[in-house]
């Protein structure tokens, strides 16, 4: 639906980026107002879009019907810095993600759900330790969530294959793949260490999770 507008403001960035180191006078001025029109319109289409995905996150709470997360175990998904976290996680927008988790985890701290984006945010930036260290704090608590025991085993045996640990990295699959056969990433990713070659797949699931 809105293919035709981003094309256009694609073809406006690539002139700027083409003609502006050799741009003078009056081109150069109108290569910078169409970068701060730029801007501004990219600007407001994520102000738009958080504030769309408040409103349809209020709406799937109201209406899902076995959500992997319930709103009396895990109040936070009411929490505007959590959705806000969550619209720039979809947005694949991982640091201003981390900074709104962050402030949600000011409320929740115990929330193993904000340490879980933020743990995968972490791990799509390549901040292996962060992303490890809170992987591993929420393990022991996940163990009545197969899911999510999941989704942390998949992460774990992606740093392990980015660490250049395959052995370790299978693994980690392997339990993944047996806390949730029904999780794709596992068996995806054991497929890309035995043949040691292809793309690793984490977090995915997150975009859909609640």
């Amino acid at each position: 639906m809105f293919q035709h507008v981003f094309d256009e403001m694609n073809n406006m960035l690539d002139d700027i980026v083409k003609h502006y180191p050799s741009a003078h006078g009056p081109k150069k001025q109108l290569l910078i107002h169409n970068w701060n029109m730029l801007k501004s319109m990219s600007e407001g289409i994520i102000d738009e879009w958080l504030h769309f995905e408040e409103k349809m996150a209020l709406f799937r709470e109201s209406t899902a019907a076995v959500p992997v997360f319930s709103l009396t175990e895990s109040p936070e998904l009411q929490l505007g810095s959590f959705i806000r976290g969550q619209g720039y996680y979809k947005l694949l927008m991982f640091r201003p993600a981390i900074t709104q988790f962050a402030e949600a985890a000011v409320v929740y701290p115990e929330s193993l759900l904000i340490r879980l984006y933020k743990a995968m945010a972490h791990l799509h930036l390549g901040e292996l330790e962060e992303a490890s260290g809170y992987l591993l704090s929420i393990l022991p608590l996940a163990e009545n969530k197969r899911f999510l025991q999941a989704i942390i085993y998949n992460a774990l045996g992606c740093i392990h294959v980015i660490n250049g640990r395959n052995d370790n990295a299978c693994n980690y699959f392997t339990l993944a793949i047996q806390s949730d056969p029904t999780l794709p990433d596992p068996l995806n990713n054991l497929e890309v260490c035995h043949n040691n070659c292809g793309q690793l797949q984490y977090g995915s699931q997150l975009i859909s999770l609640l």
